[in-house]
């Protein structure tokens, strides 16, 4: 018998605010991933958590919805959360990001597909994600560069959105839902992505 998840998720319409809240990853996701339902064991931490993510998540400019999924995707690299790997890769495709970027985001730094305003945040989320904390002078002039202090705060808000993710999912072991599977076996097996602790026949 596995010993993920260690707490199993709840069915969705468990609790009516969190269900009607959680219409909101249908668009990202395409499915209420099961972290959240996990989290309404404790409904308030499931509907605080949810706001918090649409107030992070939302497009207000040039940080787009894309690519803010692909900040979150290079912090859950950096953390080792094959969970929000996956999840990050599918919002990313979904919200519109180009193949290239989707299969060379591991390659970003070199890959002409990417801009350097999108590397110089890319490079902040992996150093922001690093323990102990990696942020130094280089990184926070090459980031005000391109970026103003409102874009710096939504993008810091994508990073520490997920680390929170990170070690919910990491130290629950939650259960990886098959669209999750499907765009990670898609984009990522070629840079060492595995179901890990979230495959439900661990």
């Amino acid at each position: 018998m596995s010993l993920f998840p260690l707490v199993s998720p709840l069915p969705v319409d468990a609790n009516n605010e969190v269900a009607e809240l959680a219409t909101f990853f249908n668009e990202t996701l395409g499915f209420c991933p099961n972290s959240v339902l996990t989290m309404q064991h404790r409904p308030a931490i499931a509907t605080a958590f949810i706001q918090l993510n649409k107030a992070v998540m939302a497009n207000q400019g040039r940080v787009t919805s894309a690519l803010k999924r692909l900040i979150g995707y290079v912090s859950s690299t950096k953390a080792g959360c094959q969970y929000c790997r996956a999840h990050t890769i599918l919002a990313a495709e979904r919200y519109g990001a180009d193949e290239e970027k989707l299969v060379n985001i591991c390659q970003y730094t070199t890959h002409p597909a990417f801009p350097d305003a999108e590397r110089a945040a890319l490079d902040f989320a992996i150093a922001a994600s690093s323990v102990p904390n990696a942020v130094n002078s280089s990184i926070m002039e090459k980031l005000r560069q391109h970026w103003n202090d409102g874009e710096i705060v939504e993008i810091l808000g994508v990073i520490s959105l997920f680390g929170y993710l990170n070690r919910w999912n990491d130290s629950m072991g939650t259960s990886i839902e098959p669209g999750a599977i499907q765009a990670g076996e898609k984009y990522l097996k070629q840079n060492d992505w595995t179901t890990g602790k979230h495959s439900s026949e661990i």
